[in-house]
């Protein structure tokens, strides 16, 4: 109870933070009454337009990607596990890369999160037909793996024979991931998957804390691996891609916060699911809060920022998974 109070606490102290900074320095009090009240000023105009999608996308994106990666890790009992395990994000990003090349994002409005949301979706469907509908968790990896590399491949393909150098420049600044520059269309966008998302992952605590006794235990238990394992892929590709499909690719959100809260929940994968669904909106809100106060002037990037923050915890986890098992 006092870790969720926290959260939510520290959570909502980000999003109010996130409100509130930017190039343009405005006090909490004028900022937040522009935002519930309106009016015809400039200030108005920025928290509606700006700053208020900003922090939403912030808030939902770490959200879905936490939960994501607490029900991976739980699904695979395995710290390492990540939401990208099952290729979606590549995949993802690949469509959006050949919605930008073919000119696409630029002559229609919504060309790119579209693109990247089909893609999406062929990346689910491609890895259940490869996994099988009766496949073990090992399949499931496997076919993650195998069509990220391919989804890896062809962007490169993109990038290597595209006649554009200011359509390379836009796509390799585009798979950094950010948040700056969005509205609230691509909120509107990447609600409905998310909260979708969310919800599905949510009904998944029962079976991944009957899991910790074992696939037999849990079946015998009543769980349908089946069913969860659908659930739990379905789930974790609509926040994946529509997170990807509106903010490119931010990496080691759904590795690291669920990492981090595991000792604080008792190692309970169901407990972990909401706990790391906060954590994951308070590190992106945090780092995009980085983002802006770092290099206001110039174009520091949300995903190189949390990649930077993630890479030595992930390596730090690296270094206990080896010293346990010595």
């Amino acid at each position: 109870m006092r870790l969720s109070i926290f959260l939510c606490s520290l959570v909502a102290v980000l999003f109010l933070t996130s409100l509130v900074v930017g190039p343009a320095d405005t006090a909490l009090v004028p900022s937040l009454r522009a935002l519930f009240f309106g009016g015809e000023g400039p200030l108005a105009m920025v928290m509606h337009e700006i700053r208020l999608p900003r922090a939403l996308l912030a808030l939902m994106i770490g959200g879905g990607l936490g939960m994501a990666g607490a029900a991976m890790q739980g699904y695979l009992r395995n710290p390492l596990a990540e939401p990208g395990l099952i290729g979606v994000s590549g995949t993802a990003a690949l469509g959006a890369v050949l919605a930008i090349q073919t000119g696409v994002a630029g002559a229609f409005l919504f060309g790119l999160p579209l693109a990247a949301l089909a893609g999406a979706l062929i990346g689910v469907f491609a890895v259940m037909l490869l996994a099988g509908p009766n496949g073990s968790s090992l399949t499931l990896i496997l076919a993650g793996i195998a069509i990220s590399a391919l989804a890896a491949a062809l962007t490169s393909l993109v990038l290597n024979l595209s006649p554009n150098p200011f359509a390379a420049n836009e796509i390799v600044f585009w798979m950094m991931g950010s948040l700056a520059d969005r509205s609230m269309v691509h909120v509107w966008i990447a609600l409905p998957f998310i909260v979708m998302g969310i919800a599905l992952l949510a009904t998944l605590a029962r079976g991944l804390d009957a899991l910790t006794l074992g696939e037999d235990a849990a079946q015998a238990m009543g769980i349908g691996m089946r069913g969860l394992r659908l659930r739990l892929v379905f789930g974790t590709a609509a926040v994946i891609g529509a997170s990807t499909a509106v903010a490119g690719a931010i990496g080691f959100v759904g590795l690291v916060v669920p990492h981090l809260l595991r000792p604080l929940v008792g190692a309970q994968p169901g407990r972990l699911l909401w706990a790391s669904t906060l954590g994951g909106a308070a590190m992106v809100l945090t780092a995009d809060i980085a983002v802006r106060l770092i290099l206001p002037s110039g174009d520091l990037k949300l995903g190189v920022v949390t990649a930077l923050v993630g890479a030595p915890l992930f390596l730090h986890l690296i270094y206990r998974t080896r010293l346990n098992s010595l």
